[in-house]
């Protein structure tokens, strides 16, 4: 598969949509990696601490990219000027989808016709966003969501398909958001909470429903993941390789019967995918999640 390339990507600047907490923040990423920036926001309070911002925190950010940071920094607040020439445009505006909706047809006529589009949105896939879009317009290939967190205590991005996004934008966006010391994931096909906020909800789910049941205290909770996850270092996918998928399913299938729940996902997953297979974790030469110990 070819890797898609921009023309002359390093010349030209990236732009961020929204010059709010998160997007000044995702642009001085970039700047950091030595890309033009530019920031279009309609507040000229909001361009101006956005400017100042990126201005004042770049060489910090740089630390983590070894890169000289750009010195080419503007704000708009005309769209069209601000994403004229960009290879990239990062869409960081309120959570509000027909705001959005109204921002991706608007990209699709006056981005450079190479340029990538994508969305922070961490509530709405970018499938959603297209509705102003023609079915048969080139640019749904070129859109994508990237889902940031809160850079620089936290540099994942969370990369996500459209259902139309061409294949070969994502090697090419995953080696730039390496340049720019960011951690990229891929998330395979469309996912609502892409991959960590997925994680992050069914915990979440549980921590509330613990609580809910009288069962523990939230200092409680709190004190016994810190000393298993974080203290002791354990990782989901990891943990069940250790404790055994056959005991995993046992479990599993317990809280299927009780909460009367769907087992396709869990159980049958596990039962069709691994165990059938002979594969039960680490204990097991065939491995489970992850491949055996050479």
């Amino acid at each position: 598969m070819s890797t898609w390339n921009a023309e002359d990507y390093r010349n030209r600047p990236v732009t961020i949509l929204g010059g709010g907490v998160l997007g000044r923040r995702i642009a001085c990423v970039w700047s950091s990696a030595g890309y033009a920036t530019r920031i279009f926001d309609p507040s000229p309070d909001q361009r101006q601490a956005a400017i100042m911002y990126i201005t004042e925190n770049a060489s910090t950010y740089a630390q983590r990219t070894y890169a000289q940071p750009s010195n080419d920094i503007q704000a708009f607040d005309n769209l069209g000027d601000a994403v004229s020439t960009a290879w990239l445009v990062i869409e960081a505006v309120p959570e509000k989808l027909a705001l959005k909706i109204d921002t991706f047809a608007e990209l699709a006529t006056l981005a450079p016709k190479d340029c990538i589009l994508a969305s922070n949105s961490s509530s709405y896939k970018t499938s959603e966003m297209l509705d102003k879009i023609p079915a048969e317009a080139e640019a749904r290939s070129r859109i994508l969501n990237t889902h940031y967190y809160m850079p620089p205590g936290n540099m994942i991005v969370e990369l996500m398909t459209d259902g139309h996004t061409s294949a070969s934008i994502f090697p090419f966006l995953v080696e730039r958001s390496k340049e720019a010391a960011l951690v990229p994931y891929v998330a395979r096909k469309e996912s609502t909470g892409f991959i960590f906020n997925r994680l992050w909800a069914a915990v979440k789910r549980e921590a509330l429903m613990i609580l809910a049941e009288g069962v523990s205290e939230p200092s409680e909770i709190d004190d016994m993941w810190k000393r298993m996850f974080v203290e002791g270092g354990a990782v989901p996918c990891a943990m069940m390789d250790n404790v055994g998928l056959d005991t995993v399913a046992f479990i599993e299938e317990h809280y299927v019967k009780e909460r009367g729940l769907s087992g396709e996902k869990t159980v049958g997953f596990l039962r069709e995918n691994y165990l059938e297979k002979g594969r039960f974790g680490s204990k097991c030469e065939k491995g489970g999640l992850y491949p055996p110990k050479q």
